[in-house]
């Protein structure tokens, strides 16, 4: 192992750690509607539980309504219910071969809640990176152990490791920060 592949194994983990971040977030509500919110509901589909995108198309009606349009006619009654238990604090309701989802506009504690939940999620998403920091770190340590590298090679890239870290910090922290934005948006 060389110092390139501790580089590029800690780059692609923290960037796997963002990712994780921004799908996290995309499920935080915020005023307005957008399919994520229901990207995580299970769907009771012929004994198995299933992701409702495989079993319905969605799709924005308008700004504060979802359209939830069943495959089969049959499951529209199994959706609505696997929607309604979701706890989502959603009030799905059929009209026809199509179930509406309007999103109720969020109160002004709840949207202080999403806040704090954004920044909870960013703060697991900050440690993981620093973890990730703190093996890259260590591989380091032992490559200079088993005399693969100088120290100084070993001291440049600990370097190249924390400007690393403070870019995918960084990266963390504008995302929660426009997440914040679109949440406190009335």
């Amino acid at each position: 192992m060389s110092v390139a592949d501790v580089k590029k194994n800690a780059q692609e983990r923290m960037t796997k750690s963002l990712e994780t971040l921004r799908a996290d977030l995309a499920k935080v509500r915020t005023g307005r509607a957008h399919t994520g919110i229901l990207d995580h509901v299970m769907v009771e589909y012929y004994g198995a539980p299933t992701a409702l995108s495989q079993v319905a198309g969605i799709n924005l009606i308008d700004a504060r309504t979802i359209g939830v349009q069943p495959f089969e006619k049959r499951m529209a009654s199994t959706i609505e219910k696997a929607i309604r238990d979701a706890d989502l604090g959603l009030n799905p309701s059929a009209q026809g071969d199509i179930i509406r989802v309007p999103t109720p506009p969020l109160t002004e504690e709840r949207r202080k809640e999403m806040v704090k939940l954004c920044k909870s999620e960013a703060e697991d998403a900050k440690i993981a990176v620093r973890n990730i920091r703190r093996d890259g770190n260590e591989s380091l340590k032992k490559l200079v152990k088993d005399k693969s590298i100088s120290e100084d090679d070993e001291r440049r890239a600990v370097d190249e490791m924390q400007k690393l870290t403070d870019k995918f910090i960084a990266d963390i922290e504008k995302m929660v920060a426009e997440k914040e934005k679109e949440v406190l948006t009335v």
